[in-house]
């Protein structure tokens, strides 16, 4: 493994998490979290690279950095760069268009509908628009919502934000080829055989629908070698990556 000769701050983590990272060469020591405004600043002079944040602390992190557009969607961070002023990421979201876009989905000039709660949740998914969907649905518990996730779809996508209670939400599933759950439940009769699910919630039963999934379980390992490049600069391959993610589980 390279060896790095700049410190990466751990925010919320345990200095197990830190003996683990150790082991890719990477100089990681936990901060404390009682000021995080005071401890950002500290750590820029102390030549830090950047940070990983823990969940807990991912809201706390947005208010003290620049964020980016994946975290302003979700306001989360859950990494830092230190890099001139302080950026902020939310890695998340971009994982998952790897993880998709890596499975061999046909996603160009396919459909797909996100069905979830709230502008927030919506956000994890919204990235997927990227891979050349030529229509989506955005579906929300309220339609002020949906609207608002949909504004982030990019132009030249056919986009219909929709409140869970419009009846064409039906319509728009049943020409759609890929079901993402950000959030809340999958009406009954929704999924279809034709259909390719992801579940982000972790809950939802499309087993006797005949549809298929795509597999998550490689999606935490995604997530944390983009929170790593974004906060050390670094690429690592996902696969070097278990040992670490179960320490900072």
């Amino acid at each position: 493994m390279p060896a790095f000769d700049t410190p990466l701050a751990l925010i919320g983590y345990t200095t197990h998490a830190a003996r683990a990272l150790r082991d890719l060469g990477i100089i990681a020591l936990s901060v404390p979290t009682d000021d995080l405004g005071k401890v950002l600043d500290a750590c820029r002079p102390l030549r830090f690279t950047g940070a990983l944040v823990h969940p807990s602390q991912e809201a706390h992190v947005f208010e003290q950095v620049s964020p980016d557009a994946a975290a302003r969607r979700v306001g989360r961070v859950d990494a830092v760069a230190f890099s001139g002023s302080l950026h902020g990421t939310f890695a998340r979201a971009d994982a998952l268009t790897d993880l998709l876009n890596d499975s061999g989905y046909a996603s160009r000039g396919a459909s797909a509908v996100l069905l979830g709660q709230h502008a927030g949740d919506l956000a994890l998914a919204l990235p997927l628009a990227r891979l050349g969907f030529t229509e989506l649905g955005v579906v929300a518990a309220s339609a002020p919502d949906a609207e608002r996730a949909a504004r982030d779809v990019p132009a030249g996508v056919r986009v219909y934000p929709l409140s869970r209670r419009d009846p064409s939400v039906n319509d728009l599933a049943g020409r759609a080829d890929l079901i993402v759950l950000t959030a809340g439940e999958l009406p009954p009769g929704l999924v279809q055989p034709y259909h390719t699910v992801i579940d982000l919630t972790g809950h939802a039963n499309v087993s006797g629908t005949g549809a298929g999934s795509l597999d998550l379980r490689p999606l935490p390992l995604r997530r944390l070698a983009r929170q790593l490049a974004h906060a050390t600069g670094q690429r690592f391959h996902a696969q070097d990556l278990e040992g670490a993610l179960h320490a900072l589980d």
